[in-house]
This record gives structure tokens, C-alpha cells and sequence, in this order.
């Protein structure tokens, strides 16, 4: 019987073949935690093994702790967090980025612990964004992180997939950012509950892993469980340069007549896309919200974060500067993809257009440190949430674009469409 990838992942970690809709105890091959999860996790791993001597994790090269939410500490709790996250790492021999690396579901995949075939968990969310490289990817609560840094398992009911086939080329200024914001505005906020999103066909084979991880990093927008990519040349290509030996394994990709529902999209009419307060679906094209006055523009977070965002905006930004009245901070998404904008003259060119330029980290995505908005203010933000609250005020409002749309509107101050840029 054929499988989709999903199936072929979780058969090889539960030891067994399995189909959709099988509990299975599955052999996990990556975790991770981060400064605001990780503290309960810690705590619920110590209340799993008190019993023992001396209670270590199931497996230390297995785990991974950033710190990308509140760095450096916003406040005593951060910092109180910070030191009892770094003394577990210590304790534990657990790799500890720290500070400095970046937003966790960039410094992942660009520093090798992502594969194909992998089963990971990560308490957050957005884990799905690994996906992008044909892992299956899923966040879980810090209660279940908990029992994996105990035991290695963790149970899982295997879904059912959802393939969406794109095909067509996108137009000027028109991205993969556009097309999820599309995606979920079609299907709603529930349209892929506890299910493996797949996205297919010549559009996505034509993708880089930036634009790919975007998608993936979405998934969870309309209730998915996972987004995944089927790996190929290009994914070969980016892991040959993070993991030795690194080579494309075929098997790892749904077999042509394996169970899954499908769904078909064209790019090639699509326009720019904009989500509206306070839900994720409530998705327009860009021109039905054009001319809202803007109080800032966040560009960043682990959705449109690294270089080729960045480069995208400062080329639609040119010498232009950042419209009065606007704030526009821009995060890359790790100490990495900082330096290559660097390097490339980009952060030179934001600070003297007026944008304010921070080290790698979530910033104002989640509204938990930096760049918070007041009552009434409005936000246009390449990040992946706009619920009310998320970035601050529940009386602020928050608007979700690509990098080009958001760089049209750095310069006008309000939503512009940024083919008229």
C-alpha cells in the first residue's frame, strides 16, 4: 500500500507501518525548547524522574535550547528564566544557543538539525517550519516536551494529509507569502485540523528554502499539524552545506497514489495578500485595505526573517525614507542572515532610511519584549499572527504582508500595494 510522507516518517519511528488515523509511541529525533516554554518543561522533567539519583535526559544530542523570545531579559522573570534554563543545559551536557543565535526555527535548519524523514518537536507552535526540508515538524506543550526529555517517545495520532498542488509563475512582487496568506483565507483557521499539510507541485519545486519555509512555517494558521515539503535538489543543496555527508534520500516523499485530499491552486493571477485584525484568515487582497494608516511596520520573525526577505524590501525601499509618523523595526530572523544583510549593505541602508534595526530575535511578534503597540495603534507585520493582543494592546490592530508589501507601505506611511511601488 502507498504512503504519503507522513505515513513513511511515523512508521520508521514507531518501528512499524502505520496509516492515518493509528496511535503510535514514536522515537523522537529532535527537541526543542526555548526561554519562554523551556522553564516548565524543565520542571515537569524533573517531577517525571525524582525518583532518580541523578535524573538525566533520555538523550542530551538530541535537544536543543535557544533563546530567541525575550533576549536579552526584558524583565527579572526573563532573567530568572535565562539562569535556570542555562543551568539545565550545563547540568544536562544540552547544546545551549543562547543569546545570540537567533529566532528557533531559523538557527534549526541553518545549523543542521533538521533532515529529511525527521521526527521533531519543539514547544512552539511554528515547529512545522522545518517541514520546509521534508521533516515532519510539530509543536507540543511543555507537559509533553517534558516526557520526552524524560523518555525519547512521545504518542501522536498519525493525520491525515492535505496536498496542495501550485501551480504557474508569480507575478511582480508577489511571493510565497501571498500565496499562504491565499491558502488559509480559502480553507479558514480550521481547515487543516490535525492535518499534515503538504505543498506540491512546479511552483514549490521552483521555491527556495526561504519561500518554502515560510509556507511551512503556516501551517499551524489553519489548524495543521505539520507543513511539509517533499525534499529535493534544492533541499540537497542547503543541507549538503549544514550536515557532512548529507545525501537525498528519495524515499522520503508521498508515493503518486497515496490517501490524501488534494487541493489546486494557480499563482498566476495572484495578487499581494494582506491579513486583517484579529484572524489569520481574514485574508484580502492588498488593494481592499490600501491607504490604512500605519503606526509601524515589523519586519522580521521566523515567517519573513532572513536575508531574501530582507533584500526584497530594501530593494522596493531604495533611498527612500521611512514615512513620518512610522516606526519600522527590522529583526532578521538569526545572527546569521544579520550578517549576509550586512554585508550587503542592507541594515546601512534601513537605519539611514529611519528603521530601527535589532539583533536576531522574535521581537514584537508575540508582543512578549520589544517594539509593543499602544491603544488604537496599527501594525503592518510580515509575522504570522494578528489575534488581538499579539503584539500589545488588545486595542491595537495588526495586519499581516509580505516583505514587498510591507516595504511599499514603510515609505507611504499606510497599506500600499507594492506593484504601485
Amino acid at each position: 500500500m502507498e504512503m504519503t510522507i507522513s505515513e513513511k516518517i511515523f512508521s520508521r519511528a514507531s518501528g512499524k507501518d502505520v496509516r492515518a488515523g493509528d496511535f503510535v509511541l514514536a522515537d523522537i529525533d529532535c527537541a526543542m525548547v526555548h526561554d519562554i516554554t523551556g522553564p516548565l518543561a524543565v520542571e515537569g522533567f524533573y517531577k517525571i524522574v525524582r525518583e532518580k539519583d541523578r535524573p538525566h535526559v533520555w538523550n542530551a544530542q538530541k535537544i536543543v535550547l535557544l533563546f530567541d523570545h525575550q533576549v536579552p531579559a526584558d524583565s527579572l522573570d526573563a532573567a530568572r528564566n535565562h539562569i535556570l534554563l542555562r543551568r539545565f543545559s550545563d547540568e544536562q551536557g544540552i547544546l545551549n544557543y543562547d543569546v545570540f543565535e537567533g529566532v528557533c526555527h531559523q538557527v534549526l535548519p541553518e545549523k543542521g538539525h533538521v533532515a529529511p524523514g525527521n521526527l521533531i518537536v519543539g514547544s512552539d507552535s511554528h515547529t512545522c517550519t522545518y517541514g520546509a526540508l521534508g521533516a515532519f515538524s510539530t509543536g507540543v506543550g511543555s507537559t509533553d516536551m517534558a516526557a520526552v526529555f524524560a523518555t525519547g517517545k512521545l504518542w501522536f495520532k498519525v493525520p491525515e494529509t492535505i496536498r496542495f498542488e501550485i501551480t504557474g509563475k508569480f507575478a511582480e512582487h508577489v511571493c510565497s507569502k501571498d500565496l499562504i496568506l491565499s491558502i488559509i483565507g480559502d480553507v479558514g483557521v480550521e481547515g487543516c485540523r490535525y492535518m499534515a499539510a503538504e505543498y506540491a507541485g512546479p511552483t514549490v519545486q521552483e521555491m527556495g528554502v526561504s519561500e518554502r519555509m515560510t509556507m511551512s512555517n503556516m501551517a499551524i494558521e489553519m489548524g495543521g499539524k505539520a507543513g511539509i515539503i517533499e525534499p529535493d535538489r534544492t533541499t540537497e543543496s542547503y543541507l549538503r552545506e549544514r550536515i557532512p555527508g548529507f545525501k537525498l534520500d528519495s524515499y522520503w516523499e508521498s508515493d503518486p497514489s497515496a490517501d490524501s485530499k488534494k487541493m489546486y491552486y494557480d499563482v498566476s493571477d495572484l495578487e499581494p495578500m494582506v491579513a486583517c485584525p484579529h484572524n489569520v484568515d481574514n485574508v484580502k487582497p492588498v488593494w481592499e485595505a490600501a491607504g490604512t494608516r500605519l503606526d509601524q511596520i515589523f519586519l522580521g520573525s521566523c515567517t519573513n526573517g532572513r536575508f531574501e526577505d530582507l533584500e526584497v524590501a530594501a530593494r522596493i525601499m531604495g533611498d527612500e525614507p521611512v514615512a513620518k509618523g512610522v516606526r519600522m523595526i527590522v529583526i532578521p530572523a538569526s545572527k546569521t542572515e544579520y550578517l549576509k544583510t550586512l554585508k550587503a549593505g542592507f541594515i546601512e541602508q534601513f537605519i539611514e532610511a529611519g528603521a530601527i534595526v535589532e539583533s536576531a530575535c522574535c521581537g514584537p511578534c508575540m508582543g512578549g519584549s520589544l517594539g509593543l503597540l499602544g491603544d488604537n495603534e496599527v501594525s503592518l507585520s510580515t509575522s504570522n499572527r494578528n489575534f488581538k493582543g499579539r503584539q500589545g494592546s488588545a486595542k491595537a490592530s495588526v495586519y499581516l504582508s509580505s516583505p514587498a508589501t510591507a516595504a511599499a507601505s514603510a515609505i507611504t506611511g499606510e497599506i500600499t500595494d507594492p506593484r504601485e511601488a
